[in-house]
């Protein structure tokens, strides 16, 4: 086979070997289609591809897309090419990259089918942090118990990008709130998402502001609770980067966070595949009112 893919641990991760000419082809991209629906997250170590070659597979993997055209580190000379860095000639305003220090799914505050995987390529390390942590949530919603499973199916949960943000800048200016919601919108998700497989998976992350329906600290205590059996060692698995590593995830079944660090020479280059997945809509205001109401 021109195509391996050996499992990292039991229940996430695979190590993927293939030689670099042949990532295109059909074989190579149909096992690796099956191994992130069975793994969830793919390690490529040293692959040490360039925009153009991870564009070309991320298109032969799926639809590309570009969720944060808005977002410093855009560059329009490689197009749907971001880059998550902290340098300052790059990215004058790092808050989108800071709120990725904690746990998050991309694409769940746009209204938009979530995003279906991730592609991300190391250029340049940080001396110290900077590792990327991804959680299981197929297997975290697989392992609680009946009852658990049975008082969650049903409940809904609003998503901001403002929660998100709130660990970077606690109280945030006018302005700050304005900019963000100029580049996103409150949605309103199920709890428990049922994929057209069969597959059922959690759907968390710091942006999971409150559920619909309960007073803020009764769903913020619940979700953070999920939160934590989520990201518990037997569901994650952490990446140690090294230059040239191509690393991809299934966007849809993990969440995911970096190591804080605060070298600015540390620069990835994201591509992501479009997802056919919808799903939740724009959180009704009262709902996104009721998430501020702590009784």
């Amino acid at each position: 086979m021109s195509v391996t893919i050996e499992p990292i641990k039991p229940l996430i991760g695979g190590l993927v070997r293939v030689d670099k000419s042949r990532l295109c082809d059909p074989d190579v991209v149909e096992s690796v289609r099956a191994g992130l629906e069975d793994r969830g997250v793919l390690v490529f170590a040293e692959i040490g591809l360039k925009d153009e070659e991870q564009l070309a597979f991320t298109d032969r993997l799926g639809s590309r897309v570009n969720f944060t055209r808005q977002a410093p580190g855009s560059d329009v000379s490689a197009q749907d090419v971001y880059k998550v860095t902290l340098d300052k000639e790059l990215n004058n305003e790092p808050d989108y990259v800071l709120g990725t220090f904690f746990w998050h799914v991309d694409g769940v505050t746009m209204d938009m089918a979530v995003p279906k995987a991730t592609l991300l390529s190391a250029r340049s390390l940080a001396d110290r942090g900077g590792e990327t942590e991804f959680a299981n949530l197929i297997a975290a919603y697989e392992a609680l118990s009946a009852e658990e499973k049975q008082e969650i199916d049903s409940l809904r949960v609003v998503h901001t990008l403002e929660a998100s943000m709130r660990p970077v800048w606690g109280h945030p200016s006018s302005e700050r709130r304005e900019r963000w919601t100029r580049m996103a919108v409150p949605m309103e998700h199920p709890l428990v998402w049922k994929h057209p497989d069969g597959r059922k998976s959690l759907l968390l992350g710091t942006h999971a502001d409150g559920i619909v329906g309960w007073p803020a600290a009764h769903g913020r205590a619940l979700l953070w609770r999920l939160q934590q059996w989520a990201a518990q060692p037997d569901f994650v698995y952490r990446h140690s980067w090294r230059p040239g590593d191509l690393v991809m995830w299934n966007n849809e079944g993990l969440m995911h966070r970096v190591a804080p660090y605060t070298d600015g020479r540390r620069t990835m280059h994201r591509t992501t595949i479009a997802g056919r997945e919808k799903p939740g809509h724009r959180a009704r205001p009262e709902d996104l009112a009721r998430t501020l109401e702590p009784v």
